[in-house]
């Protein structure tokens, strides 16, 4: 009996090792996750835009499988042995989280309690509650790019259903409204099926809401299948890599689509739809709307915003290099907007206007990156401040009383978008707010 006991310690000391190895982790990450709870609550970063996951605690035994799967990497977080939504504001809904779990405890919904989130009313086959018109993509919950390529397939599949059914006229078969992954998905899967189909973008140019992306990682969950391309392998791309394959993908396959052509209604039904744009008319038999939840840029409705130098969206900050630059908002994208410009620039000359009192919703790092550039006076920042009027040479600014004009050679507008809520219930389709909806 003696003689096992060497044998015993042999195999249970590197056991107690390794158990204490990974206890000490356990408490580490815990307490890391507890910081960043608390940063998320006092950044106000515990909302979710849209699809997110809610843990059934009583079935969450802690294994850390669905923190471990999220590509975000700050979304979830283990707390008292618990998964816990902790910094909800940065979950995209891709839902990988739900599909790493083993115990079931995940389920992926729209909106919460606090925070509604309206989603057009759809059927199965994505069709909205105006016959004919069917929904792909972010409009409809769905803010992944691999979602949203999916959507846009299968919502071209369901319209050619739909086609089958309804009289042959000399309009177009389909019109695609939106050049983003969605749009562009269905673009070549109507190609693919034989149909004729017009894409019309308001922007001028390619990628829908990936083209107002930072400069920074893209993730995608999984590869998925684009029509007429074949898998993408995409695990983790670059903002403007994904825009060259996109520009790769059109200029290859030659979809129909008409940049700069924003809608305005939408008349008529069922195969005879008439779409009125800011460049004319098009008539189709079927409507597709993979519009982005941002909708049109929120603009400041001041005097002189018509300039050509006031924009809506960053390019490159290089291109305002020796410009004396204002950019405007207190999100995420305007903070990183104006960080970007700044770090671009020879002589500090980049102002930050925003009418609160401080950045309390934007990600910690980007508060930090703020102040640092604040702090070595690269950055101007003005807080409680509102645009008045923009003119040629110069932006006037109020704060309280207090006017103040700078001298400004370019505006960067980032207030985020208005939503088409209210252009979709006019032209019949039903909209349903969702609070915490599976």
């Amino acid at each position: 009996m003696f003689k096992l006991e060497p044998l015993l310690l042999l195999y249970l000391l590197p056991l107690g090792l390794f158990l204490a190895i990974y206890q000490a982790g356990r408490i580490w990450s815990e307490k890391a996750a507890k910081r960043r709870l608390d940063d998320a609550v006092k950044s106000r970063m515990t909302e979710p835009p849209t699809l997110h996951p809610v843990i059934d605690p009583a079935k969450c035994l802690g294994c850390g499988a669905c923190v471990n799967a999220c590509p975000e990497g700050d979304v979830l977080g283990l707390i008292n042995g618990k998964s816990l939504l902790i910094n909800g504001a940065n979950c995209i809904g891709h839902g990988a989280c739900k599909a790493a779990c083993p115990f079931d405890a995940i389920d992926l919904v729209f909106g919460t309690a606090k925070r509604g989130v309206s989603i057009p009313v759809l059927s199965p086959d994505f069709q909205s509650t105006l016959s004919g018109v069917f929904v792909a993509g972010e409009l409809g919950g769905m803010g992944l790019i691999r979602n949203a390529i999916i959507q846009g397939s299968q919502a071209v599949t369901s319209a050619a259903s739909f086609l089958k059914q309804q009289p042959k006229t000399e309009h177009s078969d389909l019109l695609i409204i939106g050049a983003g992954p969605a749009g562009i998905a269905a673009a070549l899967q109507a190609k693919a099926m034989g149909l004729v189909a017009i894409v019309i973008e308001q922007s001028e140019d390619l990628g829908g809401t990936v083209a107002n992306f930072p400069k920074n990682k893209l993730v995608m969950t999984a590869p998925v299948e684009l029509p007429l391309v074949g898998k993408l392998k995409f695990r983790e791309t670059s903002k403007e890599a994904l825009l060259d394959f996109w520009t790769g993908v059109i200029n290859e396959h030659g979809p129909n689509i008409r940049f700069g052509s924003q809608m305005i209604s939408i008349d008529g039904s069922a195969p005879h739809f008439c779409v009125r744009t800011t460049v004319g008319k098009f008539h189709a038999r079927s409507v597709i709307l993979a519009l982005g939840r941002r909708g049109t840029p929120r603009k400041l409705d001041v005097p002189g915003e018509q300039l050509s130098k006031v924009v809506y969206r960053l390019v490159d900050p290089i291109q305002y290099s020796n410009q004396r630059v204002l950019v405007v908002g207190g999100g995420d994208s305007a903070i990183e907007a104006a960080c970007e410009i700044a770090d671009a620039q020879d002589t500090p000359s980049v102002a930050l206007s925003y009418r609160g009192d401080g950045f309390a919703r934007a990600k910690l790092k980007n508060r930090n990156r703020v102040a640092a550039l604040e702090a070595s006076g690269r950055l101007r920042v003005m807080l409680g401040s509102n645009i008045k009027e923009i003119t040629e040479g110069s932006v006037i600014l109020v704060n309280g009383y207090v006017e103040e004009e700078i001298a400004n050679d370019a505006v960067l507008v980032c207030a985020g978008g208005v939503l088409p809520n209210a252009l979709l219930e006019k032209i019949g389709v039903s909209m349903d707010i969702k609070y915490g909806t599976p």
